[in-house]
């Protein structure tokens, strides 16, 4: 693995480290309208991934099947949709829960779920980046290296306010200023060890590149609508959301065109 590779994956992990570090220079929580601008800019961001960076690559390497070449972007959008369903059906859903937490304590629960949240959502985030990379790695055509260090830095972008969403809380339910930018740092470990996990298993992934990349596109946009959207939606003044959202995707649609 060399050096641009590894850069690479590790880029994703950064975006969540300095956002963790948000903790150790801002005296005051993210206030609900922030917290709704950052969330709607990542869901932006993740959506525009999801499209340029992993379903047209994943389209563009199945030309030979002419009009059906579809069916695999198509079939791995929703093996990643059904993926994560199925994980949030035997996992209890974690924000409900949070949702009804109650009594003595409810603040930390509602904290402690939600970092379990984002952790586990942060298992197709890496894979995503692994499958990009194992496939430039390859000497796939469709995916140039611009292309694969585009999509990490999108998604490095989205793990900046994830990782100040995870630390700034958990400082303001008790925890010191240093495990609470650790918790948030280690939230995002998980991303770089299944990028590593999928390029050593490059020589198996390669033959079902297209079904991957859609795989992990439609993991991401399940993670968008389902926890996202809602998130940026709420309350009042929603729109501030739906704009951070607008400025997101073309930043990362600018991002991919302009690197790829």
């Amino acid at each position: 693995m060399n050096s641009e590779v590894l850069t690479g994956i590790m880029i994703p992990f950064a975006g969540t480290a300095l956002g963790s570090a948000c903790v150790l220079f801002m005296k005051k929580g993210l206030g609900d309208k922030v917290q709704r601008a950052l969330t709607g800019f990542a869901s932006g961001v993740m959506v525009a991934a999801s499209i340029w960076s992993l379903i047209i690559p994943a389209m563009e390497q199945t030309k030979d099947y002419g009009r059906l070449s579809f069916i695999p972007a198509f079939a791995g959008f929703w093996l990643g949709i059904l993926f994560l369903l199925f994980l949030d059906s035997v996992i209890p859903h974690l924000h409900m829960n949070a949702e009804k937490a109650e009594g003595p304590g409810a603040g930390f629960k509602k904290t402690t779920m939600m970092v379990l949240a984002v952790t586990l959502h942060n298992i197709p985030e890496g894979m995503a980046v692994g499958v990009v990379y194992a496939g430039f790695m390859s000497g796939n055509n469709a995916i140039t290296s611009g292309g694969a260090l585009a999509l990490a830095l999108g998604i490095a972008i989205q793990n900046f306010p994830e990782g100040a969403i995870i630390s700034m809380p958990l400082c303001a339910e008790g925890k010191s200023k240093k495990r609470a930018f650790l918790d948030g740092v280690l939230s995002g470990a998980v991303e770089p060890v299944g990028a590593f996990i999928t390029i050593l298993a490059a020589g198996m992934i390669v033959p079902a590149m297209p079904y991957l990349l859609s795989f992990a596109a439609g993991a991401m946009m399940y993670v968008v609508v389902e926890e996202l959207i809602p998130e940026m939606s709420s309350g009042e003044h929603s729109n501030i959301g739906v704009v951070m959202f607008a400025l997101g995707f073309t930043l990362m649609m600018a991002l991919d065109v302009a690197l790829g």
